[in-house]
């Protein structure tokens, strides 16, 4: 399975199933939404690699969790399915927002082989600095790159290159992100700075 290569589900054995996984996520999400720590202290026992500054709101899903890597100041919002059947790889300072899917799994395309239980999973990866919309779906096999927005709605079935901002059905690069992009935005931030010291 984590090879990419096809399998049947029915056919792992008992030791590498998923449902450590799915117990541990029913936990998480049963806690009271005000249970940070509880939920954060569960969330580092689930996913691979995580540190303290991770935070992925409940309720959400995962298929294994420990095939999930994830890197500094990590934050997603709630509804997340994590579907975990290869290894989902996330950077450094990557929000998600909600009802996202991150799917590694797929079904064969000729319906003879599909129906016959084999399936396959795919690698995805998430560069640093990359934030993605509300409802995006990532497909199996996808690498987005590094300080990339994924507008939301977008189904992102091809790999998508550092600095750009990519929208669609499937999920098309619209635009670079560029100088005007940081200046008008660090504008803004040193603008609320002020402003809030004046509010203090």
């Amino acid at each position: 399975m984590l090879a990419g290569e096809l399998y049947i589900t029915d056919r792992i054995q008992q030791a590498n199933r998923e449902w450590p996984g799915k117990r541990l996520v029913q936990r998480i999400n049963q806690l009271p939404a005000d249970d940070l720590a509880g939920i954060i202290a569960l969330e580092q026992k689930l996913f691979a690699g995580t540190h303290p500054d991770l935070y992925v709101q409940p309720p959400f899903e995962v298929d294994y969790g420990k095939h999930i890597k994830i890197g500094n100041h990590f934050y997603c919002n709630a509804n997340a399915m994590f579907l975990d059947t290869n290894w989902i790889t996330i950077g450094d300072n990557v929000k998600i927002g909600p009802r996202v899917n991150l799917l590694t799994a797929g079904h064969p395309i000729d319906a003879a082989t599909r129906v016959s239980l084999l399936e396959f999973a795919k690698p995805i990866v998430i560069g640093n600095n990359t934030w993605l919309g509300g409802n995006v779906t990532v497909l199996p096999g996808v690498t987005i790159g590094n300080n990339v927005v994924i507008g939301a709605g977008a189904v992102v079935t091809h790999d998508i290159p550092d600095n750009v901002v990519a929208v669609g059905n499937p999920a098309r690069v619209l635009r670079e992100i560029g100088e005007a992009d940081r200046q008008r935005w660090q504008q803004e931030a040193a603008d609320y700075w002020v402003w809030r010291e004046e509010q203090e």
